[in-house]
């Protein structure tokens, strides 16, 4: 049980501290967006501008992507989610999470995978006009599917501790007052 609350306690500080940090990610994008416009009036229309807008967008859509599942801020169907005890619920996120580490184990084997090819041939490059190379966006996709990963092992932690103390270890909701 030691070894599980420190694993909870590490991942869930850690992807807590990069989602705080990710969050501000909107505004790398923003900017990006507002150069592309402005560009485009101006000057010149920039030939980056697009490409890195959907690098930033993936980054902080993979990277943030962790937080929103330790807060508990996906949507979920409530119609008998909603109806169900916290007990219940915890069976039920137990059950289900293991269908999303079965998929984010087969979604990592195939970025990894992506990501290496990447690097062979002296580094794969987009087919646009900029021809950036993609491994940089392969790679921090590849980590924020390990990241969430690792969250929904945690996640997973959380319900089985839950299931067998009896006292929640996820974000609480305000409104309902019981473990989501």
């Amino acid at each position: 049980m030691k070894l599980l609350r420190a694993y909870v306690a590490v991942v869930d500080r850690m992807n807590y501290g990069l989602g705080r940090v990710v969050m501000f990610g909107i505004f790398a994008l923003m900017g990006v967006l507002m150069w592309s416009t402005i560009s485009k009036v101006f000057f010149n229309p920039s030939l980056w501008t697009l490409e890195m807008a959907q690098f930033v967008m993936v980054a902080y859509f993979v990277l943030g992507g962790p937080y929103a599942v330790q807060m508990g801020s996906h949507v979920r169907m409530d119609l008998i989610y909603g109806a169900l005890k916290p007990r219940r619920k915890a069976m039920l996120d137990a059950a289900t999470v293991f269908i999303l580490i079965v998929y984010l184990g087969i979604l990592l084997w195939g970025g990894i995978d992506s990501t290496r090819y990447s690097f062979q041939y002296g580094g794969e490059r987009s087919s646009s006009a900029w021809r950036p190379y993609l491994w940089p966006i392969k790679v921090t996709i590849c980590l924020g599917i390990f990241l969430m990963l690792l969250q929904a092992l945690s996640e997973l932690a959380k319900d089985i501790l839950f299931l067998r103390t009896g006292h929640p270890l996820r974000h609480q909701n305000e409104e309902q007052g019981d473990a989501l």
